[in-house]
């Protein structure tokens, strides 16, 4: 009975032991597993911060998700002064903020705190989205934003007769901070706001009041028919009277905003002959 209670005895503490070394290779393994994983996500980060070094500052600008409606402005164009006259007095930090759109270094001792770099930030995207608004009535811009008008980049009108017409870009005003942007649809005619919620958050001003209208205007061949279609409102099958409470109130707002527009043309041409 001792004999076999000291071999019962050593063969557990072989198996102790080799339980213990079976513990200790599986931790190796663990680690190793561990140290190539971080190894891994290193080369992913590096691939990435390199990827992100060969790009242009524009080229991530517009690729950024929520900025599909800009184009790439052409560099040169950029580096001309003329086509930036007038921009350094709408916009903080310009001569950083042009160094950081052409991707120029700054030297160390113009070293920026990050609060000034957030700025310069912020000023750099509204530098480039009024170069923008201005390139895209030349004709590189044109040709640049015809090719996502063609793929319907834009969107396309949500009224049922123009059976998705794809629309253009538009602000309502040309200077920055008063209105976000459009899309105006050249079949109807219609203003609508942007599908994405993050495309509508974009400055109109950074599109302008005049591309949809000029290019259209460059490329007759693009103008579509308008809708034959008209929608009539009925009920249980029979239109409503024209007489009715239902197209009163629109009736007259239409015909108020009417007397308005000739009350302003009737106050400009008595004013103008007064001058004379």
């Amino acid at each position: 009975m001792p004999t076999g209670g000291g071999h019962n005895g050593a063969s557990s503490k072989r198996d102790t032991e080799s339980g213990k070394l079976f513990d200790d290779d599986e931790e190796d393994v663990d680690d190793d597993e561990e140290e190539e994983e971080e190894e891994e996500e290193e080369e992913d980060s590096s691939e990435i911060s390199a990827s992100d070094e060969d790009g242009s500052w524009i080229a991530w600008f517009c690729g950024l998700r929520g900025n599909e409606f800009f184009c790439e402005v052409d560099e040169d164009y950029i580096q001309d002064d003329f086509n930036l006259t007038g921009l350094n007095i709408l916009v903080p930090y310009y001569e950083y903020a042009l160094d950081m759109v052409l991707d120029v270094e700054m030297p160390m001792e113009e070293s920026l705190t990050e609060e000034q770099q957030e700025i310069v930030e912020s000023a750099a995207e509204m530098l480039y989205g009024l170069i923008h608004a201005r390139y895209i009535v030349t004709n590189r811009g044109m040709h640049a934003m015809y090719e996502k008008y063609r793929s319907a980049a834009f969107g396309r009108c949500p009224h049922v007769f123009c059976q998705g017409q794809p629309v253009l870009p538009v602000g309502l005003s040309d200077l920055p901070r008063n209105y976000t942007v459009n899309v105006f649809c050249p079949r109807c005619h219609g203003l609508f706001f942007p599908k994405s919620t993050r495309q509508a958050n974009i400055d109109g001003a950074y599109f302008g009041t005049t591309f949809p209208h000029l290019y259209l205007m460059t490329h007759p061949e693009m103008i579509p028919v308008r809708p034959s279609q008209q929608y009539i409102p009925r009920v249980y099958g029979f239109k409503i009277n024209q007489s009715s409470l239902y197209f009163r109130n629109h009736d007259d707002e239409q015909q108020n905003n009417q007397n308005d527009n000739r009350n302003r043309r009737a106050s400009r041409s008595r004013q103008g002959g007064g001058r004379r």
